[in-house]
């Protein structure tokens, strides 16, 4: 692994936020404007298309594991997004961080999060995931990428899941999702496979984000809520 220093990835996160970058340290700054133009790596990137590998308990508990997940919490709330998995960042390892706080930032109505089964999910690690549907149905909604800017399309997914996983002090844990949380997770988990979602769309759906909302999200409003 080629980890960056923490404060690096701050400062990036700092200007994407706020386009100002405040430190007295010059190589911090350098790496900023020249090693690090985005920490996200964009769809046609190798590492998006391999299969990330497992850690070990004792990867886990390192410094250098702990300092990678406080990276991806940073990043992935400065992007912002939901979810990152450690591909992203370009690193091949299974770990994904995942947040949704499904409130206001969402600028989406009640009705709308309701349609989606969206509601709010506290941060959380998995390393080594391993995902089990949970029946057969699926639901249909529109979702975007971190790592394929500027796009959304239709995506399939289960509507309820399991996840077997280790977290970030190496403990086993075991989560039943459903709606939202599970389409997060799914979507996480194939990172981790070298999957992403324009794989798995209705390629007739793939839009820009300007065009979703133009054309397609009044469809998704019409939708009936889930019983």
């Amino acid at each position: 692994m080629s980890i960056l220093p923490l404060s690096v990835f701050r400062l990036h996160c700092q200007a994407t936020t706020t386009g100002k970058i405040h430190t007295s340290n010059q190589t911090d700054l350098t790496l900023v404007k020249t090693v690090m133009p985005n920490p996200i790596v964009q769809t046609g990137h190798p590492v998006l298309r391999a299969e990330a590998r497992e850690l070990t308990r004792d990867e886990i508990k390192s410094a250098e594991i702990r300092e990678l997940i406080e990276i991806m919490r940073e990043v992935m709330r400065a992007a912002p997004g939901v979810g990152l998995a450690a591909p992203q960042i370009g690193e091949s390892l299974r770990i994904a961080v995942i947040e949704d706080e499904a409130g206001e930032k969402t600028k989406m109505s009640e009705e709308e999060l309701n349609l989606r089964e969206r509601y709010p999910v506290p941060f959380h690690v998995l390393i080594n995931p391993i995902l089990t549907n949970i029946g057969d149905e699926k639901v249909d909604f529109f979702e975007g990428c971190l790592s394929v800017t500027g796009f959304a399309a239709n995506v399939a997914r289960y509507r309820e899941v399991n996840v077997r996983a280790l977290n970030e002090k190496g403990e086993e844990i075991s989560i039943d999702a459903k709606g939202w949380y599970a389409r997060i997770l799914q979507h996480e988990i194939d990172h981790l496979n070298g999957i992403l979602y324009i794989d798995r769309m209705y390629s007739t759906t793939f839009s820009t984000v300007e065009n979703k909302a133009r054309y397609w999200d009044a469809l998704d409003r019409a939708k009936p809520s889930p019983e």
